[in-house]
């Protein structure tokens, strides 16, 4: 093997050449899996690879294509278009038709691929002029078209844990041909502080060692030292603003709140602000939580919500996060009720299912002289004027939905004593003389 080309980043010299070289994703790699098998035989498939950054999509296209021995054809989406994937597709007809040979077409970032551009090569995955690989970070399910999906097998990626980085970093320094050859030593715990801040990012901890070098060798300083600088600037955990992870987190918070863990909760708001999510899109989140999942149980949670964002807008950060922290609490330790929630996408399933049901004459409003004659407000009874301020046995649907019930509070919190008074006005309602419908 010659040796590589020193102008080459550490990131890619480093790749690995061999299957037992990987790091991590041993729910796709260890021995009798799919992926494993696959590359291991030399029988390639059509797949997209779904994962983080740093997890080794690349390199495991690259592994396949060279285990069959295919031609590997290596396409951006930020940068290629229909006419890059043509000319691809003419390079692998050219490859069978002369050399009997496979060609790998490898897609990074495909989820930025349009409808068109993914339709393009379709046929040729169909027919087999080419074996399709898309790398993305993205939902597959959302980012890919069905025809596509349908032709592919998807293999999700972990982010990598900070032992297998650490075996990164550590293969890094001491490889004599690719890496560093030990020319710069690094204390254990400068290492272990790196493969934790890489985040599951095996790229990101490479990047940030070469750049630390590089920075030692203008300065005249230790690796160490280089490297606590470099860090300090680029550290950050991962959070893709408008991407999966980022609505991931928004999901773990809201589902932290409402199964009533409050310190779980603390966790992804403190995770979502790290990374840089707008405080006030999580305030106006809070605002929905508190509706959906808290309810009439503690009404008080919405208004606190309320209070939480406007403070947040009036403050600014870092002040007005606490308030946002301070309701997100509130909460998740209060009664919980998802009972209006229910009811009210019951009633709007009701509105589709019915159609425009006429308003009942009692319940029409009566502006005119010509509206009294037609009926309009006829029988209709005040409930002021009634015992204990309810019509008992009075209707207010159209006939057709008159046994409709939606809301069904639950025995949490206050609204324990909504349902407690319900049912109170429905035993009158039950017993009525005067029932509207019958």
């Amino acid at each position: 093997m010659s040796a590589p080309d020193p102008r080459r980043p550490l990131a890619d010299r480093l790749r690995p050449c061999r299957l037992d070289d990987c790091v991590g994703q041993s729910h796709l790699l260890a021995s009798g899996k799919p992926l494993r098998v696959a590359i291991e035989r030399g029988q390639p498939h059509s797949m997209v690879l779904w994962g983080p950054p740093g997890t080794g999509k690349t390199t495991l296209a690259e592994l396949l294509a060279g285990a069959c021995r295919a031609e590997f054809i290596r396409l951006s989406a930020t940068m290629a278009g229909v006419r890059e994937v043509r000319a691809a597709v003419e390079r692998a007809q050219a490859s069978w038709r002369e050399q009997q040979r496979r060609t790998v077409l490898f897609v990074d970032e495909v989820h930025r691929f349009n409808k068109a551009q993914q339709d393009a090569f379709l046929p040729y995955v169909e027919d087999g002029t080419l074996t399709f690989i898309g790398a993305t970070t993205e939902n597959p399910g959302f980012a890919l078209n069905n025809a596509l999906l349908s032709r592919v097998r998807v293999y999700v990626l972990s982010s990598l844990d900070s032992a297998a980085i650490r075996q990164v970093v550590d293969r890094a320094l001491s490889d004599p041909e690719r890496g560093l050859g030990g020319r710069w030593p690094l204390p254990e715990v400068a290492r272990e502080l790196l493969a934790q801040a890489a985040d599951g990012d095996a790229r990101r901890a490479l990047i940030w060692l070469e750049l630390a070098v590089e920075l030692a060798e203008a300065r005249g300083v230790t690796l160490e030292a280089a490297l606590e600088a470099v860090m300090s600037d680029g550290a950050g955990r991962r959070f893709d603003r408008g991407g999966d992870l980022f609505y991931d987190q928004i999901s773990a918070l809201h589902k932290a709140v409402r199964g009533s863990s409050p310190d779980a909760a603390l966790y992804w708001f403190a995770r979502m602000l790290d990374g840089g999510c707008d405080p006030l899109y999580l305030a106006r989140r809070v605002v929905r939580m508190a509706s959906e999942d808290i309810g009439n149980a503690d009404p008080r949670a919405l208004q606190l919500a309320l209070n939480a964002w406007e403070a947040q807008e009036r403050l600014g950060s870092p002040e007005g996060e606490l308030t946002i922290a301070q309701a997100i609490v509130y909460l998740a330790v209060a009664a919980k009720s998802n009972a209006v929630y229910t009811a009210f996408g019951a009633a709007r399933r009701d509105v589709e299912r019915h159609g425009t049901l006429e308003v009942p004459p009692h319940l029409r409003n009566v502006p005119t002289a010509l509206a009294r004659e037609l009926g309009h407000g006829e029988g209709y009874r005040y409930a002021h004027d009634e015992p204990n301020a309810y019509a008992a046995g009075e209707c207010y649907f159209p006939e057709p939905l008159k046994d409709a019930r939606y809301y069904e509070p639950t025995a949490n919190g206050l609204e324990g004593r909504i349902r407690e008074k319900l049912e109170r006005l429905r035993e009158w309602d039950r017993h009525s003389k005067r029932r509207r419908y019958r």
